[in-house]
């Protein structure tokens, strides 16, 4: 299958850089994955009401309160088949705070429904976010979520925007450090931004996979099947939280 990014930005996925195109080229047919290894130069959130907010987050590896500057990182992706037979990619983001671990997930897909990438925020996967993908002058990959979707069991509907934040997350390679470099800022169209970090990384070649089972970080080991349909409105998609086709990594 072909990688969901080269998918959704179709021929501008060549104007990327060769070393962003290495990282998003994952896929289950390919049978590669990636992994990257940095540290956070600043990560940061808006002082008052945002806490509460994001302390919510905790619950689902969402988001968080905590803030910090040169926080020790990691970033994996895994490529897998979910059990709807989509190809799937994860994204676990660690941060190694000084006295306490967090972890950012999210599981996209590329829907043929809405014609684009669809990410699943958390690790039950209830809400869902339409993202825009482009191509930067610098041959970096921009990625925009923007309407989302909540649903559990078979009550679906569209997330009050006023409520939650669009998030935008920039990531390029300087040839100058050799270093790939991310930029992730959430923020709501009333109160301004709310959360963000910044950061670089390095990550190696992708690493070859074997058939086995989905890593054990991953956010989307457990079960789930089907749609969930709302009285009233359309099928809302299921997260893609079980593998049909499974890696060992």
């Amino acid at each position: 299958m072909t990688s969901i990014y080269r998918r959704a930005l179709g021929a501008d996925f060549e104007r990327l850089h060769p070393q962003i195109q290495a990282r998003f080229d994952v896929s289950s047919q390919a049978g590669f994955g990636s992994v990257g290894v940095g540290v956070m130069d600043e990560i940061w959130r808006r002082r008052g009401f945002t806490r509460p907010f994001l302390a919510f987050g905790l619950l689902r590896h969402i988001m968080f309160p905590e803030t910090g500057r040169d926080v020790p990182f990691t970033i994996e992706n895994w490529p897998y088949v979910d059990r709807h037979g989509r190809e799937t990619v994860t994204f676990v983001r660690t941060f190694q705070l000084p006295t306490v671990r967090r972890r950012f997930d999210a599981t996209m897909i590329y829907s043929e429904q809405r014609g684009r990438v669809v990410d699943y925020l958390g690790t039950h996967q209830h809400l869902a976010a339409d993202v825009e993908l482009e191509v930067d002058e610098r041959g970096g990959l921009v990625l925009r979520t923007d309407e989302q979707r909540f649903y559990a069991g078979r009550v679906g509907f569209r997330f009050p925007m006023l409520a939650s934040g669009r998030g935008e997350v920039r990531e390029w390679y300087d040839d100058a450090d050799g270093r790939h470099h991310i930029e992730v800022v959430v923020a709501n169209r009333t109160f301004g931004p709310l959360f963000g970090y910044r950061g670089s990384f390095v990550a190696p070649p992708p690493r070859r996979a074997t058939r086995g089972r989905v890593p054990h970080r991953a956010p989307h080991a457990r079960g789930g099947a089907g749609v969930a349909v709302t009285p009233s409105g359309p099928a809302w998609p299921r997260g893609p939280r079980a593998a049909r086709r499974r890696w060992s990594w």
